[in-house]
């Protein structure tokens, strides 16, 4: 079992890497997410036990092996549904021996979406290997709170002179500019770009760039690369600044709170307040 005990760049499975390799514990931009959710005692519950990745988090998991030829095998299994004796052992057996099992149809869509993103003018160019190493493991310490963060990188750029570009690849229902911007504010995109920013910045320095590409899961698997403005990555930034000082506090006193003990005002939301319009 890897136990990183220095900052750096690594190279490690996705199983290393949401593990924690980090000694001492360390914090992920989607759990430093989930912490700005929930209470930090329903949090650390569910840092010890994730739940089991859904439909489409394994196509997007395929997926992204497939566009970044790294990750775990992803292996085609000839049936239409999992309800068969034979298909559940296949998953079983590919599961087992860390591969991503597929029925045939979503082994096809799997395929159709990776060669959507390879052909598509600028996300093609930003995930050619020549370009840089697919999922690169950032690691480093938070200067003021003196929290490990980490991250993992779709595509890390080889330093070459240019200006660097960091690409996250995404599956998603629709790639138009307009609801990726409610998917990013629903997801906490920007506190994911911000998130790795900051990592490349405290590992390599410069002035380096963040790049999501966002595929459609239907056909005609339409893509789109999108580039937060500064606005969305100030309130990442923000956002995530709240999640490390939380994080840092329970780490520090050994209490993860839950919901408050005191007895709580609450009001309507204000879309039910609106209701009483409607009968004006």
């Amino acid at each position: 079992m890897t136990v990183i005990t220095e900052p750096g760049v690594y190279t490690l499975t996705a199983e290393e890497y949401h593990s924690d390799p980090v000694e001492g514990g360390s914090l992920s931009s989607s759990s430093a997410r989930r912490l700005l959710q929930v209470a930090p005692a329903r949090w650390r519950v569910e840092q010890a036990s994730p739940p089991a990745p859904t439909p489409a988090m394994i196509l997007g998991t395929a997926v992204h092996s497939l566009v970044l030829g790294a990750g775990p095998e992803v292996v085609a299994v000839d049936a239409d549904d999992w309800r068969g004796k034979a298909a559940r052992e296949a998953r079983a057996e590919a599961e087992a021996a860390g591969r991503v099992p597929l029925l045939r149809e979503d082994y096809a869509r799997a395929e159709a979406m990776a060669e959507a993103v390879l052909s598509h003018p600028v996300a093609g160019a930003l995930f050619d290997p020549a370009r840089g190493r697919p999922e690169q493991t950032l690691v480093w310490q938070d200067e003021e709170l003196k929290v490990w963060r980490r991250a993992m990188v779709d595509h890390l750029p080889h330093d070459d002179g240019r200006r660097p570009i960091l690409a996250d690849l995404k599956t998603t229902t629709d790639a138009a500019p307009a609801s990726v911007s409610k998917a990013v504010a629903r997801y906490g995109y920007h506190c994911q770009a911000a998130w790795y920013l900051d990592g490349y910045r405290a590992l390599v320095g410069g002035d380096p760039a963040f790049l999501f590409v966002f595929v459609e899961r239907e056909p005609p698997h339409l893509v789109s690369v999108i580039e937060l403005d500064q606005h969305a990555l100030i309130v990442g930034a923000e956002l995530n600044r709240r999640a490390l000082q939380i994080y840092a506090e329970c780490k520090a006193t050994g209490t993860w709170p839950g919901h408050s003990p005191e007895i709580e005002l609450v009001g309507l939301p204000a879309w039910a307040a609106r209701q009483l319009e409607e009968y004006a």
